[in-house]
């Protein structure tokens, strides 16, 4: 059955779901980056893995993404990583560690992927987008996203009144949300 009145659908398809925001550097301030890097370094120096490779930190136009693994990484050291993440909790222990060391400071931490976090000011999560569509007369939009539990990047956007998220795990749950939807 189809959704009455126009509707929208947001995908989050690695990481192309919001338009390039503000620079970080502008809102936040070169001192508060220089701080949460050296942490960050500081704090991945500590950690023992069983590899580290390059690209710990990912400097980006609106967020910073830290990977303790490393970016460089291969995919089999990815699965590595991420499978000792799921037992470990490396990368939550380690937003848990920043929340608290940053608390106060307008930062946003959100743990997306299989190896990496990412860091924001808040209100620069997926939401942002939405204040771009919906004034232009949607009666419905859908978010279909994989991290949407509380933590996860697509949570914001998920749960947010103005959206009717669902959370997928593969095209093939998508395909078939959408097809109920809509055919």
């Amino acid at each position: 059955m189809a959704a009455p009145g126009p509707a929208l659908c947001l995908f989050d398809v690695d990481g192309t779901l919001t338009a390039p925001r503000q620079n970080i550097q502008g809102h936040l301030g070169e001192a508060l980056i220089q701080d949460l890097i050296n942490y960050c370094l500081s704090y991945i120096a500590k950690i023992k893995l069983p590899k580290k490779r390059g690209t710990f930190i990912e400097f980006r136009n609106g967020m910073l993404n830290v990977c303790p693994v490393g970016r460089s990484c291969s995919q089999e050291e990815r699965i590595e990583f991420y499978e000792l993440d799921q037992k470990e909790n490396i990368r939550q222990k380690f937003v848990e560690d920043l929340r608290k060391e940053f608390a106060g400071k307008g930062l946003t931490f959100s743990i997306g992927g299989q190896i990496s976090f990412d860091v924001f000011p808040d209100g620069w999560d997926k939401r942002f987008c939405l204040g771009h569509v919906e004034k232009d007369g949607y009666k419905t939009i859908y978010f279909f996203g994989d991290k949407t539990m509380p933590g996860g990047n697509d949570h914001e956007i998920f749960a947010d009144p103005r959206t009717v998220g669902y959370t997928v795990t593969a095209p093939e749950d998508t395909r078939r949300i959408c097809e109920e939807l809509f055919c």
